[in-house]
């Protein structure tokens, strides 16, 4: 937490100098994805990757900030020669534990992104901004694909995840080794770019408007007690959920399945998403095409950290 600043102490480091913004950044986390209307960092935090001290140095407001909160909780006790990661930890002090090079070289190129909180009761992707630092607490898609972002949106997904993740008290937590690497996905199609960036821009829209976040709209959604005629808003997401739903399974080439939208119950958590005998037909196909990719060695994907 030595490395976290409030927004407007960052401001006003960088008004002070503006070299500042080479190393102070947004700060994203899973509670500002779900909880705020446009999903943008309640924080920031100073990032000096892994730049050498001498370099650090020459920033006095970030470097005097780490010199004084991080560096004696990283010094407090010299660990052992043989911890390798603690013994980095204790000598670039100024540095994260982690700085993950493949992540920001995969998403180097990319303006947006998807991500998803690592445990969330919607198990939704948002689209976010590259150029700010990203929490253990989520895991990051390194695409910008509308189209990506349509299948990882769909119920066969969500289910998918909820199945084979694990869970944290009431809420569903996304491992990314069991959940997104062995989920089997279609190819890319105009019909999914087009529902996937339909989905984010009205989504968006009623979010801004409404004061609403991730959780909080969907909780609405997944509500029996709210109907359609109650909410025209919540009406219209359920709406696109089932146009997305559809295009993905087409996707697929499993338009005999009858999807059979409403308010249904899987895993104790009740949810508008498809049917119970549409949800297990899926599981199985999909469970079959993940069999059938790996005895064929297809591989490939989206990168995920």
């Amino acid at each position: 937490m030595g490395f976290v600043l409030e927004p407007e102490e960052a401001q006003e480091w960088i008004a002070a100098d503006a070299r500042n913004a080479d190393v102070l950044f947004p700060y994203l986390n899973g509670e500002d994805l779900s909880s705020r209307p446009d999903t943008s960092a309640s924080r920031w935090v100073i990032d000096f990757n892994d730049w050498p001290e001498e370099r650090a140095r020459k920033y006095p407001l970030p470097y005097a900030r780490l010199s004084e909160r991080v560096k004696p909780e990283r010094q407090r006790r010299k660990p052992n020669g043989s911890y390798a990661l603690l013994e980095s930890r204790f000598e670039r002090w100024w540095q994260y534990g982690s700085n993950a090079p493949a992540l920001r070289k995969a998403i180097a190129g990319l303006s947006e992104v998807l991500v998803i909180a690592t445990v969330s009761k919607s198990v939704m992707p948002m689209r976010v901004p590259t150029g700010q630092v990203f929490s253990n607490k989520l895991d990051l898609f390194a695409t910008d694909s509308y189209s990506d972002q349509a299948v990882l949106s769909s119920s066969l997904h969500q289910m998918w995840a909820i199945r084979f993740g694990t869970t944290m008290r009431a809420d569903a937590a996304y491992t990314p080794s069991t959940v997104f690497e062995p989920f089997p996905r279609p190819e890319a199609s105009d019909d999914l770019e087009e529902i996937g960036r339909m989905l984010d821009v009205e989504r968006r829209k009623i979010m801004v408007k409404r004061q609403l976040g991730l959780t909080q709209l969907y909780n609405l959604a997944n509500d029996p007690k709210l109907t359609d005629a109650d909410d025209p808003d919540i009406a219209w997401i359920r709406a696109l959920h089932v146009r997305l739903d559809e295009a993905v399974v087409a996707a697929y080439g499993w338009t005999d399945v009858i999807l059979c939208h409403g308010f249904h119950s899987y895993r104790r958590a009740m949810r508008w998403t498809i049917g119970a005998k549409a949800r297990d037909e899926l599981l199985d196909r999909l469970v079959e095409e993940n069999l059938r990719r790996a005895a064929e060695g297809v591989a490939g994907g989206i990168p995920v950290s």
